[in-house]
């Protein structure tokens, strides 16, 4: 600015007072003033508020300071600036360091009583504090910062989904308060701890942000009562030898992605229980396939016999591996059969979906159909295929003849 600090002192005297005879609120900010030597800032304060300054922000404008530092300079300037009683102190933190909030939120308790922020914490270079931290750290622990905020909670959610969509600026899944996953809970002791007793590991009430429920996410390491419970809340009522059964394929399915959805567990129920009428005699228990570009397409699989658990192995070649694979199968089950439809679609989204395979087969005349889930597309197409076999194999049972060769 070329001028010196008499000079600066004069110059915000003369703004601020004019910026006064035209409104009755005037606020001043003196950029950079977390790096701006204190005597001089704590001059410079006391200028503009006995010029008519009613609010007066003390910026981190480049994200430089810390909690301690900056709780520092609030304390001094509420203790050595003579008129500080005639304004509100307020702040504005920016993220550079990952500070922003903490930075805020030492300024509240060392007396600043307005804090400049932003939903999402948007805001240029790293961006700034976020609105949705510092109410709700003010909010879940009055008994450290013993002031409130007349912001309506239950509106933070909805906003800052708002303003995700019309900046386009996507909001981390890990984001407190407002991410995907800030009310997620995986780990199996958590889920169970969240189910009886929501505060043993939540220290705020979801609702409160506006955002509808926890969310029980299904994973690896989750524990039979919180699939016991999302079973209950989708209506399936299963004693605990059934509960056993579904854990069991559940766990296999989750190892495999990272969240097992709703449609997911469905699937995994109807598979079990739904289609118990078809007589499993053959359970497929290994795959493997190759295929490509200038490769002969080939299977081979392993089919387990459910009448003295005898394990068969077959290969074959084929247009793909899937028809390679129904080759091995027929084969080893003795059944001839014509694939007569097959249809394949995604259960959930994601790259890690699970694809369901509906195909439909002609043996001995007869139609029988067939369903297999499984996030291999492939794996999925032969659980279809041999669910399918075991219908035709116990059709011709009930009809006294075997599709059997």
């Amino acid at each position: 600015l070329r001028m010196t600090r008499e000079q600066v002192v004069q110059r915000v005297r003369e703004m601020v007072a004019y910026a006064r005879s035209l409104c009755a609120d005037v606020e001043f900010s003196p950029e950079d003033a977390s790096r701006t030597e204190l005597p001089f800032l704590t001059q410079v304060v006391e200028a503009v508020i006995e010029a008519g300054a009613t609010t007066v922000n003390i910026p981190d404008t480049v994200g430089y300071s810390t909690p301690d530092h900056f709780t520092n300079i609030i304390e001094h300037l509420m203790t050595h600036v003579k008129n500080i009683k005639k304004a509100v102190i307020s702040v504005h933190c920016h993220n550079d360091l990952g500070l922003a909030v903490a930075n805020s939120l030492a300024a509240v308790k060392a007396g600043a009583r307005q804090v400049e922020c932003t939903i999402n914490g948007l805001g240029e270079r790293a961006g700034n504090a976020s609105l949705e931290e510092v109410v709700m750290a003010i909010k879940t622990r009055a008994d450290v910062f013993k002031t409130r905020t007349q912001i309506n909670t239950k509106m933070i959610y909805p906003t800052s989904r708002l303003v995700a969509l019309l900046t386009g600026i996507h909001v981390q899944r890990n984001k407190a308060i407002v991410g995907q996953n800030a009310f997620a809970h995986e780990a199996g002791i958590h889920q169970d701890g969240v189910l009886k007793h929501r505060q043993t590991y939540e220290i705020m009430n979801p609702q409160d942000v506006g955002i509808p429920e926890s969310k029980l996410v299904l994973g690896k390491h989750s524990g039979r009562h919180a699939l016991r419970d999302r079973l209950f809340q989708l209506g399936v009522e299963l004693d605990d030898k059934q509960i056993d059964m579904v854990f069991e394929q559940f766990k296999i399915l989750a190892d495999r992605k990272k969240e097992v959805f709703d449609e997911d567990i469905e699937a995994i129920v109807s598979q079990l229980f739904e289609e118990a009428e078809a007589m499993r005699t053959w359970e497929l228990a290994s795959l493997q396939t190759m295929g490509g570009t200038g490769v002969t397409p080939t299977a081979t699989v392993q089919l387990k016999s459910r009448g003295d658990d005898r394990i068969h192995l077959d290969a074959a070649t084929g247009d793909g591996p899937i028809d390679a694979a129904f080759s091995c199968i027929m084969r080893m089950t003795g059944v001839e059969a014509k694939l007569q439809e097959f249809d394949l679609r995604a259960v959930t989204g994601g790259k890690d979906a699970q694809g369901e395979v509906n195909l439909e087969l002609v043996s001995n005349g007869k139609t029988y159909r067939g369903r297999g889930r499984s996030t291999d597309i492939i794996e999925a197409s032969v659980l279809a295929f041999v669910n399918a076999i075991n219908r035709a194999v116990a059709g011709g049972r009930r009809n006294g003849a075997s599709p059997e060769k």
